[in-house]
């Protein structure tokens, strides 16, 4: 394929590419938005394929199928409920890729530069020969551009994998550090930086350019591990946003070191909504990024405010009872809902009570699940009205107005303690005013906390009820009820 062929269809891709972040803004717009950047992503590696020629087809077309075939297993065997660690897995592999792409880079560069030295004329071919045309101060830059795609890499690789162990409930969700924390990321990331100039200069600091990268990617994984592991429970789906950023960052630093422009754009488009979405979510959770990644919630509870009260349980039939005399019904969906895979439930809940002449809406906290978009996901999976999916902004001033508010697995994001318990961890966090509304029923397991491990106020309140048990096998309940 000719070089201004290529381009084109590299230009072609990113205009694919744009077009599905736009679309995935909208739940109505969000599959046509999947299949813009699917055929972009078809288009760019067949561009990428053909522009680099036919060498090393075979081992090319046996990578492509084994990926093919290993994301099919992967999408058909992974849950929606969980999307989250799948996202966080993936972007490991990103991470990981960088890491590779920057230390075969190295090597490749050592081999041409060896060449040079000897005076021996050699023919080189694909990346090799475009770094034997690249001048001492191109060299140089490539330099800076390897040691970023790697140590951005690492840090994305190693946080990634625990953010997946977290997600999925094999490393405990509670923040963790080593004593002195903080010094330590900060000890490890002066190592990282002074190994990364002496490499740039040419330094022969541990005798060669390859041992300081092994080392630069090594110590930039601690940070990746140990940052991540210093977060906790309620901030992870910021954690999730923030790697999806990082891998962004790999991927364009790696771009201008492969000298593809396409990959320099994707990875902008990447890093920066990354980055968007996380200053958006903290935003909403009244946090400053900095804050999160320093350490977030997920340790014990710090609060000192007595609770008053006691839990009241309700069953089926009170619950029933209520639903069929509310006029108004808002139901508030949470990581339990998507645990118990109860959003057809919930979905033919919302059929029966709208059936009725009642009117029912969803209140959706931009945090709430274990990912972003997680609850919008599960309601459009199952059928769910996009009109009636409203926002934190949109619905909290109607709680007052509201007969029944079913809370299904929330506890974080409902929790009065953000406004009425200044040394809570949450203080200050904008959560659903559900309290405010006439009666409050919570579908939950039991007694306990939520993933941030901070006790809920709500669940004492006098017009408040607790709806025990799994939230499908609860709601199911209610169906044959309902009038």
């Amino acid at each position: 394929m000719e070089i201004g062929l290529s381009t084109a269809a590299y230009v072609v891709a990113a205009i694919l590419f744009i077009l599905s972040l736009g679309g995935l803004s909208g739940q109505e717009s969000a599959k046509r938005a999947v299949w813009y950047g699917i055929i972009g992503m078809a288009l760019a590696v067949f561009a990428t394929l053909f522009a680099a020629g036919p060498a090393n087809w075979h081992l090319t077309a046996a990578m492509i199928a084994f990926g093919a075939l290993a994301g099919w297993y992967v999408a058909n065997r992974v849950q929606m409920t969980e999307m989250p660690q799948l996202v966080a897995a993936l972007h490991s592999f990103v991470g990981l890729a960088a890491v590779f792409i920057g230390i075969n880079a190295e090597i490749t560069l050592m081999d041409v530069l060896a060449a040079r030295a000897s005076g021996v004329a050699e023919t080189f071919s694909g990346f090799a020969a475009v770094l034997a045309h690249k001048s001492s101060a191109e060299i140089a830059v490539l330099k800076v551009e390897v040691f970023l795609g790697i140590f951005i890499g690492a840090v994305t690789f190693t946080g990634s994998i625990v953010a997946f162990g977290k997600l999925a409930g094999k490393i405990d969700g509670k923040a963790k550090k080593y004593p002195g924390g903080h010094a330590l990321n900060a000890a490890a990331a002066l190592i990282c930086l002074a190994f990364g100039v002496a490499y740039c200069a040419g330094s022969a600091v541990l005798g060669s350019s390859l041992v300081q990268l092994i080392v630069v990617a090594l110590f930039a994984g601690f940070i990746g591990w140990h940052l991540i592991m210093g977060i906790g429970g309620a901030d992870m789906p910021v954690v999730v946003s923030m790697l999806n950023s990082y891998s962004g960052w790999a991927a364009a630093a790696i771009g201008f070191t492969l000298g593809n422009d396409l990959l320099i754009v994707t990875g902008a488009l990447v890093g920066s909504s990354g980055a968007i979405l996380s200053y958006i979510m903290c935003k909403a959770m009244n946090r400053s990024f900095v804050s999160v990644i320093l350490g977030g919630f997920g340790g014990p509870q710090q609060s000192t405010m007595q609770i008053e009260g006691e839990q009241v349980a309700i069953d089926a039939d009170g619950v029933a009872s209520a639903l069929n005399d509310a006029e108004s019904v808002i139901i508030v969906p949470g990581y339990g809902m998507a645990v118990s895979q109860a959003q057809q439930s919930v979905s033919e809940l919302t059929r029966k009570l709208r059936a009725a002449g009642k009117e029912v809406r969803f209140a959706i906290h931009p945090v709430a699940g274990r990912l972003p978009g997680h609850m919008n996901v599960l309601l459009a999976e199952a059928k769910v009205p996009y009109d009636i999916v409203l926002e934190m902004d949109e619905i909290n001033e109607d709680f007052p107005s509201t007969d029944v508010v079913i809370v299904i697995g929330s506890n974080d994001i409902v929790n009065p303690a953000a406004q009425e318990d200044p040394a809570s961890p949450i203080a200050g966090m904008p959560v659903l005013e559900v309290w405010r509304a006439k009666t409050v029923f919570v579908s939950k397991r039991g007694q306990g906390t939520g993933y941030s491990g901070i006790e809920n106020p709500l669940f004492f309140k006098d017009n408040t009820r607790m709806f025990y048990g799994d939230a499908k096998k609860s709601i199911d309940q209610l169906l044959p009820m309902l009038g």
